[in-house]
This record gives C-alpha cells, structure tokens and sequence, in this order.
C-alpha cells in the first residue's frame, strides 16, 4: 500500500511520508480518509454531505461547500484509488507551485468554479471533480513525462485525463460529466496562467492577490510545532517524478 502511494518504495516509515506532504494535500487526504471511515462506521451519511445549492443557501448548510469535495465513498477501492490521486498529482502540483498561498489559491478558483457550475450539471459531490482539475493541470505542465496504464498501455502525461475518461466509458458506458468538467476548469486555469502570460507582456491574471499571500505568510510565522523539521525538510526537498509512473 505505502509503496502503490509513493510513500514505502524506499523503506521510508508511514508516518514520515504523511508529514512530508505538504500541507493542503495533507489536509485533503486526511479529511478524505476520515470522511469514508465516518460514512463506512454509520456516524455520517452521504445525504448529509452532498452539494445543494438549495440546501447551502436556504438551510444555512454551509458544511455542505466543503463536505462535498472530501467524500468519495466509505472504504473501498475506489476510495484508494482518489486517494493515490489526490496524494500524488496534487501533492506534485503543491511541491512545484511557488506557494502554498499560489496552490491554495488555485484550489479556491477551482472549487469556487465548481459550485458555481455544480447546479447546471446536477453534481451533489465534487471531489473527483476537483481531482480531474488538478490532473489535467499538471498533464498540461509535464508534457514529455511518461506514463503506464494498467501496465499495458504507455502514453505521455497530456494524454491522461482522456485516457482516464476513455477508461470511465469503457466501465461504465457513459461519458464521466465530473471529468468532463474538471477537465474544463483546469484548462481555464492552465491558459490564463501558463499561456496567457507569454502573450501579454508578462500579466498574470490568475496569481492570488496580495492580501492573499500575505494571510499564509503571518500563518508561516507562527511559532513552529514539534514536527517543523519534517515540515522544513518537505518544502524544500526536490521530488523528481519517474520517467514511467503507474497511474493505477
């Protein structure tokens, strides 16, 4: 398991592998793993965590706008399966952004995106969603990095959101909307910050604003835990992706 997760191939403990994360796809994946356990233990039931426009705004459930990105199911496959995604492509997106505050800030525009269009497509749950964002953005920005799938078929990294969808029709006989969807907001993002740019004079209108920035800089300043020295030794390592990645 820990290995599958990128987190045992070279003998490194559990727990160093989960600190070494940084700290918003810790967060996801740990929220992630409580709700399954909570939905598989009965504590909590889906209903009580799905997006509803209705729900949110004339009930006062706000728990819902967050509730409905960390819900994948109870424990299962599947769940595995989001997890190895969210722990892998997100936490290589987070490691490579400028930030925390600029990789934040890209799950704020995504998520925000996401609940506004939810309703349009009838989507009660949004994590796959915002996971297909995030794998297309960082498709996008890996272009000639190789990839295996199911150990069969190789393909370079821009190929993978389709393959993913191709995969989903094959199983399941329709056209995945959640996919479809991420791969539509990730492309927003991807244009207006990596391409955008190059072509009006260096205007980066997808950056987080100043008062953004500065919000995770007083956050950073704060008097340090126990465990700053695994934080510390994670922000600053070099995590360099295999030229041949299993994306099982």
């Amino acid at each position: 398991m820990a290995a599958m997760l990128g987190g045992g191939g070279d003998g490194m403990p559990l727990e160093q592998w989960f600190f070494e994360m940084p700290v918003c796809t810790r967060w996801w994946t740990t929220a992630t793993v409580v709700t399954g356990v909570l939905v598989q233990c009965q504590i909590l039931t889906p209903f009580q965590l799905f997006y509803s426009f209705r729900a949110v705004f004339h009930k006062q459930q706000y728990w819902r706008l967050l509730s409905t990105f960390i819900y994948f199911g109870p424990l299962s496959l599947n769940l595995l399966f989001h997890i190895f995604f969210i722990q892998r492509y997100a936490r290589m997106l987070e490691e490579s952004a400028t930030s925390a505050a600029h990789f934040a800030w890209l799950l704020a525009y995504a998520a925000t995106t996401l609940l506004a269009i939810a309703p349009l497509f009838n989507q009660a749950f949004l994590g796959t969603t915002l996971s297909s964002t995030l794998v297309y953005i960082w498709s996008r920005r890996n272009p000639d990095t190789r990839l295996s799938f199911l150990g069969v078929l190789q393909f370079k990294a821009p190929w993978l959101p389709w393959v993913l969808i191709a995969f989903n029709v094959v199983l399941h006989g329709h056209w995945p909307k959640d996919e479809l969807c991420g791969i539509a907001v990730g492309h927003v993002w991807y244009f207006f910050n990596d391409i955008y740019p190059s072509t009006h004079g260096g205007h980066r209108p997808m950056d987080p604003p100043q008062w953004w920035i500065r919000l995770f800089e007083r956050a950073a300043a704060l008097p340090a835990g126990p465990d700053s020295d695994i934080h510390a030794a994670a922000i600053n390592r070099d995590i360099a992706a295999p030229a041949v990645a299993d994306v099982r």
